[in-house]
């Protein structure tokens, strides 16, 4: 059973003749990881980020600085 393509409309052409053209420039603007969670690990992550009302791009950065401040310091000391 295919899924039924809506019907083209003159706003549905333009959204996709844009999006065709400004591909390349969203590749390069953006970035994704590819990784998998479980189910479960997941659904109790989106509840907590819901419930504190935090964005997953800033669990992203927010994990990010906790890491550069743990690590961080031994590198520069591995420096010396």
């Amino acid at each position: 059973m295919p899924i039924e393509k809506k019907e083209d409309t003159s706003i549905r052409l333009r959204k996709r003749k844009y999006e065709e053209l400004h591909k390349d420039e969203r590749k390069k603007a953006t970035k994704h990881f590819d990784t998998l969670i479980k189910a479960e690990d997941m659904d109790e992550i989106n509840a907590f980020l819901a419930k504190h009302h935090i964005t997953k791009v800033d669990l992203v950065f927010a994990g990010y600085e906790a890491l550069k401040a743990e690590y961080g310091p031994k590198d520069e000391q591995n420096k010396e």
